[in-house]
């Protein structure tokens, strides 16, 4: 069942970005997918553990971490091979100066919370070593990043999200629960959508 949520979660963000074309039905239908293979899968872990971290370093240094990721792409922005029409592209689907903000702060607060509960949670493992849920969490990103960047830079930017699912199942691993992931998967969202926000 596990494999089967995580190839539903792909279908459903496929959906969204090329059938329906639109931002928040990706997004919607992404975070429903989650909900339904975690209730059908009727998941043990309990909701506390996304808000349980027992070192207060470790949950700063995912937020600083992480929130570096958009600090950097709004500075290299122009190293990282992004398309000129990529502000049309935003519009396209949906995400306008009268919609942006909504979807950030939902991006933002809600996002975090049911991916690493979904990736780091269910799927996730305690191994040290690198794992599949690591490769099935960065792959989906790969279909948002089409025709928005030259191939090039989505093999890099998959790279570093097998590497930050990484980190964030080492931080749940050694810090005992979700919470140092989530506030910097946050941070993350946050600083990535506010540069493609001010830059595109």
């Amino acid at each position: 069942m596990k494999w089967i949520a995580s190839l539903l979660v792909y279908v459903a963000v496929a959906l969204g970005l090329f059938i329906f074309r639109d931002a928040w039905s990706a997004l919607l239908s992404f975070h429903l997918a989650i909900l339904i293979s975690l209730l059908i899968a009727r998941s043990y872990i309990p909701i506390k553990t996304l808000f349980t971290g027992h070192d207060i370093r470790w949950i700063l240094f995912s937020m600083v971490l992480c929130g570096s990721s958009g600090i950097s792409l709004y500075f290299f922005w122009d190293k990282f091979g992004i398309s000129n029409d990529l502000a049309r592209h935003v519009a396209s689907i949906g995400l306008t100066e009268s919609t942006w903000i909504a979807f950030v702060a939902y991006f933002t607060l809600v996002n975090p919370l049911l991916e690493e509960y979904f990736w780091r949670g269910y799927l996730g493992s305690n191994t040290p070593n690198v794992h599949i849920s690591d490769f099935l969490y960065a792959g989906f990103h790969g279909l948002i990043l089409l025709d928005k960047v030259q191939a090039s830079m989505i093999a890099y930017s998959l790279a570093l999200l097998i590497l930050a699912g990484w980190f964030w199942r080492q931080l749940a691993r050694m810090d005992g629960g979700l919470l140092a992931p989530v506030l910097g998967h946050m941070a993350a969202d946050l600083t990535i959508l506010l540069a493609v926000y001010w830059r595109a």
